[in-house]
């Protein structure tokens, strides 16, 4: 027999592209999409695009109960330079988004990778942005293949899907915010 929690009951729906654009014009959701986003977007959320790509430099990180560093990084491609990487087998990369979400107080996105990363031996490590997050996004590309792979900026590569939440306690209020990369090796208290 199957038991259902008074928990489960709760209603998480996730937000269509219907109301998702509606929330792109009016309240400014996701700024910069691309002109396919804003006119047919396909599934139930937007394609983001590669706007750079960070390589991480020689250097100590660390994650502790109240302290964090991450190693310095260095920008090694951008959009606005029209420039193209290529990952060879075992590199890995931080991929910043050309759009910027605002998300307001009661909404959550996560974020899929494209399958097209998967087929070609290419990771895509993503994380979930919480209600009162404002920013680009950064991810982690590794190329776990066997053949080198060619990125060029402005590609699609992960797919962000926006759910409505229920009762927050707090909106985010992380030292990521505005879209920061790394602490440049620096250490900082974590909030």
């Amino acid at each position: 027999m199957t038991k259902i929690y008074k928990w489960a009951k709760l209603d998480f729906k996730m937000i269509g592209t219907k109301e998702l654009l509606r929330l792109v014009k009016e309240e400014k959701l996701v700024e910069n999409l691309s002109q396919r986003e804003l006119e047919d977007p396909e599934g139930t959320g937007f394609d983001l695009r590669v706007g750079e790509v960070f390589k991480i430099k020689e250097g100590e990180a660390f994650l502790g109960e109240t302290e964090r560093h991450t190693p310095e990084t260095e920008s090694i491609a951008d959009y606005e330079n029209n420039k193209e990487i290529i990952l060879k087998p075992g590199d890995f990369v931080l991929v910043k988004t050309m759009e910027k979400v605002n998300l307001p107080d009661t909404i959550a996105a996560i974020f899929r990778p494209r399958s097209t990363l998967q087929r070609c031996g290419v990771g895509l490590f993503t994380a979930t942005a919480a209600p009162g997050y404002s920013g680009e996004l950064t991810f982690g590309m590794c190329n776990l293949g066997k053949n080198n792979f060619k990125l060029e900026m402005g590609a699609r590569v992960v797919h962000i899907l926006f759910f409505n939440t229920s009762e927050n306690h707090s909106t985010y209020r992380g030292q990521w915010q505005g879209g920061r990369v790394s602490t440049e090796g620096e250490t900082e208290t974590q909030v």
